[in-house]
């Protein structure tokens, strides 16, 4: 076997192609493989697959490959066209089996460069292999649209819905995810009441319906309560619990930092008030001790905090009346961020009761949500809400994005 037959195979070209040559740039550290079709071959019409013969050939056209050991590799060839008595149109462009339509890289190189994006942020994927990270992004938008366009959603019954920034404070995106198969189905542009209509026509798209949709986890947005009650009145609304938690927190810290003024021990105990007793560090854990028993209105909010911990740890028969309690509790505090939470949980009572009943919750979208901080931190942003969007989906979608299929 020749070097260049050994070539051929190893490039997986197909029957048809031959390797002409192969020149190497040492002082580019480069190697270009120079291909050709075999005399009296016949290919593939891309219009009816039939077998037929070549016409001609077009431009030269070079595809990035996989490295050949550690030396960038490119390939080189002219694409033929064939006329296929078939169909008796105008002759057509073949489609090669090492490379997608329109990419300038193989299907081997796209593979690779999609395994590396799942792993790391999208700039340092770039330095690695070589290319700036504005050619990596339509491989992957290609991929990830594709894969999308196969989803089903008929089965979708189970909602969870937050939102996210690109940079922060702007260009928001809403995430819906599917809470019983644990994946984000869709995202779209914006955090209103529209983003519901745009996940209404998504889901309908993918064979979902919006009857279907039994309960949603949302956080206590108005925009979002209206949204759901227009897009999907069969659904019943579960206010998510860690928005509760989080919006009794924010009223805890509030209390600390307007008393701190008066009370300097407070100074830089945020943490000690506001995680769980068993997550805190020895330091913070000291902290807490020292203060907890205090006459402060820190102190008394944060014994609220740790008593409506304990209300989701209620049975379902004794959740309202346990709930109903803690609120007169917190409106007797005399303490005004506590009090001003306790009329917001009212007004959402019935939501936040749902829990019981629906016991779904978004601490998987929370989390999927912080690894897309952590993603945006690590590459700088996203250039765009697009990338944002599809990169979303990459981490978080549970696509089969085909692209192994395409490389054997």
């Amino acid at each position: 076997m020749t070097e260049n037959e050994l070539l051929q195979m190893a490039l997986n070209l197909g029957s048809g192609w031959k390797v002409d040559y192969v020149e190497f740039n040492p002082d580019e550290k480069k190697l270009h493989i120079f291909i050709s079709t075999v005399k009296g071959s016949t290919f593939e019409c891309p219009t009816c697959g039939n077998q037929a013969p070549i016409y001609d050939h077009g431009r030269e056209r070079i595809w990035r490959h996989l490295n050949f050991f550690q030396f960038e590799t490119y390939i080189h060839g002219r694409l033929p066209r064939t006329y296929c008595s078939q169909c008796n149109g105008s002759p057509k462009t073949i489609r090669p089996n090492w490379a997608r339509e329109r990419s300038g890289f193989s299907v081997y190189f796209e593979a690779f460069v999609i395994l590396l994006m799942k792993a790391m942020p999208v700039k340092k994927v770039a330095n690695l292999i070589n290319e700036h990270d504005t050619t990596l992004w339509p491989i992957l938008h290609h991929y990830v649209e594709e894969a999308r366009e196969r989803e089903d959603f008929s089965s979708v019954q189970h909602v969870g819905f937050d939102e996210t920034s690109r940079r922060k404070g702007h260009e928001y995106v809403s995430i819906f995810m599917d809470l019983e198969k644990r994946k984000v189905i869709s995202v779209t542009e914006g955090k209103d009441q529209h983003t519901l209509k745009g996940f209404k026509q998504d889901l309908m798209v993918h064979g979902g319906h919006p009857d279907n949709i039994k309960e949603i986890s949302i956080d206590m947005s108005p925009a979002f309560i209206k949204g759901v009650e227009e897009q999907f009145p069969n659904a019943s609304l579960t206010f998510d619990k860690f928005h509760v938690m989080k919006m009794i927190n924010e009223a805890l810290d509030e209390t600390r930092r307007k008393e701190q003024r008066s009370n300097p021990e407070l100074k830089n105990s945020r943490y000690s008030w506001i995680k769980n007793e068993s997550n805190l560090n020895p330091k913070q854990k000291e902290t807490l001790l020292k203060l907890k028993d205090q006459d402060l209105k820190t102190a008394k909010a944060y014994q609220l905090r740790v008593a409506f911990q304990r209300f989701w740890e209620k049975d379902i028969s004794e959740a309202e009346a346990y709930l109903d309690e803690w609120l007169s509790w917190a409106r007797r505090s005399q303490i005004p961020d506590m009090v001003k939470v306790a009329k917001s949980i009212h007004k959402h009572r019935d939501g936040i009761l749902q829990w019981f009943k629906s016991r779904i919750n978004n601490g998987i979208l929370e989390a999927t949500n912080g690894l897309i901080q952590t993603a945006k931190r690590q590459a700088r942003g996203y250039r765009s809400t697009k990338n944002l969007i599809t990169m979303i989906y990459l981490i978080a979608g549970g696509l089969d994005l085909k692209v192994t299929e395409l490389s054997q």
